[in-house]
């Protein structure tokens, strides 16, 4: 079959985004109260928290090994144009990284090195062939930073990657495409929210 429509390309990546959101989010919680148990002394809560912890684990897993292996055997190879290539390897890259926020050892190390892979393929044509305000572009530099931040443990570097996309972008404002205004301007401000909460040292978030 032909490559996707700019329309199918963004339901496929909201569905997937969605069945992953959720369950990160629960991971989060639940990894939270399972240390709050630990903590407390208490053995059984600890014990559950963990086994449904591990349920939802096996679930995130399972997404992201079925949107890798679509990107990585039918979408990426047939992305024909620069933005659908940064758009595909930018989506690698994240589900990538989702898989390095709920994993340890060498399967972290793993899914982090293919996530930074991914982000530096995508940075590479992004920088080519989408302006500094291109809404894909933007969203590319706020989950690479936030992959930098919080995967590598690399703030300094974060910190100019987020401030060089927004500093880019803010100087070609007057050039946004009009369709993608609204959507460039949402990133910037998450981009500018990040180095807020970065250069006070806080944990980033993501889109």
């Amino acid at each position: 079959g032909s490559e996707l429509s700019v329309e199918e390309r963004n339901l496929l990546s909201v569905a997937y985004k969605n069945a992953v959101g959720s369950r990160r989010a629960a991971w989060r919680i639940i990894t939270s109260i399972s240390n709050k148990e630990t903590s407390k002394g208490n053995a059984d809560n600890a014990a559950y928290a963990k086994e449904y912890c591990g349920k939802v684990e096996s679930e995130l897993q399972a997404i992201c090994d079925t949107i890798l292996k679509l990107l990585s055997d039918k979408l990426i190879p047939k992305a024909g144009g620069g933005e659908s290539k940064v758009f595909y390897q930018k989506m690698m890259a994240d589900y990538y990284r989702y898989i390095a926020e709920f994993t340890d050892g060498d399967k972290k190390a793993g899914a982090a090195e293919n996530a930074r892979k991914a982000y530096a393929d995508a940075a590479a044509v992004a920088e080519k062939d989408l302006a500094v305000t291109h809404p894909i572009r933007l969203g590319l530099a706020l989950n690479y930073s936030v992959f930098q931040y919080e995967v590598l443990n690399q703030p300094d570097e974060a910190c100019k990657m987020a401030r060089t996309a927004f500093e880019d972008a803010i100087a070609e404002l007057d050039n946004v495409a009009e369709d993608s205004y609204k959507d460039s301007t949402l990133i910037m401000q998450l981009l500018r929210d990040n180095l807020t909460l970065w250069t006070s040292d806080q944990e980033g978030g993501d889109a």
